[in-house]
């Protein structure tokens, strides 16, 4: 835990404090962003507050009373659930804008972790609670030189890979060789293997024809399309470096299995590159200018080109999700559908955009791309983009 910077960053928000609780591992952000370790033996709760001036306070149960020792600070113990509630007033002190891990309405849950009651709690010492939304992403979530490094390293691998499924397709066809959804699955996952990747368990997304209108369908030996003359291809795969501090690429493709495309698969294909090229074009107008830009605003702009061509309901999800340690990050995701993400695009941040149109019973197409912002702003998409259908 970088207690300074956390200090810091609280009084550039103009909050009084954070304060980090938590029961049972309900938030492993906390322990996280903290540098504490978690265990089967979180029974009873447990607070840490981190003014924005002054020394850190813990507050443990007795029956665990070292369960915050490796943390700075005054130490305070209860017993009684009346002594927790007095102990919080004598901890916060005076009222306070307090930084938990909330967000109004539940807007961005990924960072909505603490329980109502405990929110009640705060609030009924006098306390004002507002998300720590911001700083999670500050200090959860911005990767700096380091995990560009590492996030470039595992798309270098990616995108080979990438590479050699649709080649092994293609292959296919040429020597009429039967090759189906699961096969490129497994192709995929043995790669990621020799490669030293991991996808953490999760499964490559490959899909001919309508199977990908499902935008989480996911290959299985049952049921599985072998590819043949006229299908169409998608292919969803990502992976971060076999390490602790692997940082995920994660990229969307599309192909046809033929020489000239369906007009109306060319189309949507083409929606969805200018639709995820003008949300990257507004990023990197944002930063060149030195202009906030946020979240939602992104999603809209995307989501803008996708609805003027017509496709506006088979959009059926939002433009990107932040990436990091995990494929689904804590940082900022490139939503105002699913959810209104108002935090902002911050230097160190990586987040996909991956638009799509889904034909239900038909076809479909995403294509996604990789933002990564570097600690100087630039902003940076690792690898190539695809700008037109891989032919097979």
């Amino acid at each position: 835990m970088d207690l300074e910077a956390i200090r810091s960053a609280l009084r550039a928000a103009g909050l009084d404090g954070w304060l980090f609780c938590d029961h049972h591992n309900r938030d492993p952000l906390a322990y996280r962003i903290l540098g504490l370790e978690g265990g089967p033996m979180v029974t009873r709760r447990w607070f840490y507050w981190v003014p924005a001036d002054g020394e850190p306070q813990k507050l443990a149960h007795r029956v665990e009373p070292h369960r915050l020792d490796a943390l700075p600070g005054r130490q305070r113990h209860y017993l009684r659930w009346n002594e927790l509630a007095d102990s919080l007033r004598d901890m916060i002190g005076a009222p306070s804008r307090v930084a938990m891990q909330y967000s109004p309405n539940n807007d961005i849950p990924y960072v909505s972790l603490v329980d109502g009651g405990t929110i009640d709690l705060v609030r009924g010492l006098g306390h004002e609670v507002v998300s720590s939304a911001e700083l999670v992403q500050r200090f959860e979530a911005v990767l700096g030189a380091a995990g560009l490094e590492r996030h470039v390293r595992a798309g270098e691998k990616v995108q080979a890979i990438k590479d050699e499924a649709f080649a092994f397709l293609s292959d296919a066809l040429g020597v009429g060789r039967s090759a189906t959804e699961y096969d490129v699955r497994e192709l995929i996952l043995r790669r990621f293997a020799e490669e030293g990747l991991t996808a953490d368990g999760e499964i490559p997304i490959v899909g001919f024809n309508d199977h990908p209108a499902d935008p989480h369908f996911e290959p299985k030996r049952e049921g599985t399309y072998a590819i043949g003359r006229g299908d169409t291809v998608l292919i969803d795969l990502w992976a971060r470096e076999d390490r602790p501090d692997g940082v995920y690429y994660d990229i969307t493709w599309c192909g046809f299995a033929g020489d000239d495309p369906p007009e109306e698969y060319r189309r949507i294909f083409e929606v969805v590159r200018d639709a995820r090229d003008a949300a990257l074009g507004a990023v990197r107008d944002a930063f060149a200018t030195g202009r906030e830009i946020h979240g939602y605003e992104v999603d809209d702009l995307c989501r803008g080109v996708v609805d003027a061509a017509g496709y506006g309901d088979a959009f059926v999800h939002r433009t990107g999700h932040s990436i990091g340690r995990e494929v689904h990050g804590n940082g900022v995701n490139i939503d105002n559908l699913e959810t209104r993400d108002v935090r902002r695009i911050v230097p160190g941040v990586c987040f996909s955009i991956e638009p799509g149109i889904y034909l239900p019973g038909r076809m479909a197409v995403r294509s996604e791309i990789d933002v990564f912002v570097a600690p100087d702003g630039e902003v940076v998409v690792a690898g190539p983009m695809q700008r037109d259908l891989v032919l097979l």
